[in-house]
């Protein structure tokens, strides 16, 4: 009997297409029954900033979910790939990080994954791998004849990374091009070093999924396997991992805990089951229980689901301060300490603060611009006071035991603390 969707036997797979992370794959029976086994995947991240954000969150996920079914994740940072750019879903060139940059933006970026993998040295645990390892050592001349007399030009255009930049005379330039070959290089590479069979990526990645397991077939007889997800969209169509304040970023030293569980709690009423079952080990029973939730109660569900994002990534203890902050801060009205706080002081207050200043120093509008914008529709509050001239100040008049509460809208708030 042919394996179809409903067919399947490995926990894998059956957990992926339950939770919704399931899209495409290059050969849906050969990957049951290894997965059965238990597989080893991976997923590749490029190392363009200090942290990764939400929208990387997905595929972190996906290789939770891989070691929970008993399988074994590699996660595999771009320190080779980096340096040339991943041009898909991109209009025009990524720019060029300095090999310092990628250095540093790699160190920034390795904890997060433990966070939510557990490495060792045992079956399932985990791996981190740079692929720069053998992308760097690599002699051009010898790559071209190895590797690149297996991948089609002809096929490389079709690709929607390719194509669409074709279409729109939208300049790509060479290096880019090369972007689709070393990534199908990892795979060979991963597949001989660790005995890798799978990858997965996002549906964007799928025609790079693709050559790197035709490759593997072409220079080496490997029977390999592609694996997607879909690109997660909110109900309203915006982007995973974007707000109007920039990038829901992972590391704590870029967005607090408290921002990350209010990111999670604004979540659109449509988005609160997929998003439980995806970015939460919770029962599927018991989210189903939440997603049938109607009217003021899908709130709760929306505690829940920020509660428990929250404390995979920044731990339980942190989760529940956020949450114990916003309940005070929204349902009985009290200022909390808990919330994100900036340094002020002394005598800054002393010589009085322009409110907007203010404002943009403890991160909840990006220009004094903004803050005046705000101000004229009434949404800034100073000590749950609304702030309405562009022109106030902060003094030592606001100072209420030792910090001053500021508010954008109902849902964001930060506290300035006086030393």
């Amino acid at each position: 009997m042919t394996t179809t969707i409903a067919n399947l036997k490995s926990d894998f797979l059956r957990g992926a297409v339950a939770r919704g992370q399931f899209h495409q794959c290059t050969d849906l029976e050969g990957l049951d029954k290894a997965a059965v086994a238990g597989v080893t995947g991976y997923i590749g991240f490029d190392m363009t900033a200090p942290s990764l954000h939400v929208g990387n969150l997905t595929q972190i996920m996906t290789l939770r979910r891989l070691q929970q079914a008993g399988g074994k994740p590699i996660v595999l940072l771009g320190g080779g790939t980096t340096r040339v750019g991943d041009p898909s879903g991109k209009e025009e060139m990524r720019q060029l990080l300095t090999e310092e940059q990628i250095v540093e933006n790699t160190q920034s970026i390795r904890g997060t994954f433990e966070k939510f993998l557990r490495f060792g040295a045992g079956k399932t645990d985990a791996l981190l791998v740079d692929n720069s390892e053998w992308l760097l050592a690599l002699n051009y001349l010898d790559f071209l004849r190895t590797v690149g007399r297996h991948m089609s030009v002809n096929r490389m255009l079709t690709m929607d990374s390719v194509k669409l930049r074709l279409e729109r005379e939208q300049p790509m330039s060479f290096i880019e091009f090369n972007y689709m070959i070393l990534q199908a290089y990892d795979f060979v590479e991963l597949k001989k070093r660790y005995d890798c069979d799978l990858q997965m990526g996002g549906s964007d990645q799928w025609g790079n999924i693709v050559n790197g397991v035709e490759l593997g077939r072409r220079m080496e007889g490997f029977e390999l396997f592609g694996l997607t997800q879909p690109l997660i969209t909110t109900a309203s169509g915006a982007k995973m991992g974007k707000t109007a304040q920039g990038a829901v970023w992972l590391n704590a030293d870029m967005l607090s805990p408290y921002d990350y569980w209010q990111y999670w709690r604004n979540t659109e009423d449509a988005d609160v089951g997929k998003f439980l079952k995806i970015f939460t080990d919770l029962p599927l029973e018991e989210i189903a229980r939440l997603e049938a939730l109607q009217g003021a109660e899908i709130n709760d569900a929306k505690k829940v689901l920020a509660t428990e994002a929250t404390a995979l990534l920044h731990g339980r203890d942190d989760a529940n301060r956020a949450a114990g902050a916003a309940q005070a801060t929204f349902e009985r009205g009290v200022r909390s300490d808990d919330l994100p706080t900036f340094p002020i002081s002394q005598s800054e207050i002393s010589a009085g603060v322009r409110v907007a200043a203010a404002f943009v120093r403890a991160e909840l509008v990006s220009s004094n611009g903004e803050a005046k914008r705000h101000i004229a529709a009434g949404a800034l509050r100073v000590n749950d006071h609304a702030v309405d001239n562009d022109t106030a100040m902060l003094t030592a008049a606001d100072v209420v035991d030792g910090a001053i509460k500021l508010s954008l809208g109902k849902k964001k708030h930060a506290l300035l603390r006086v030393s």
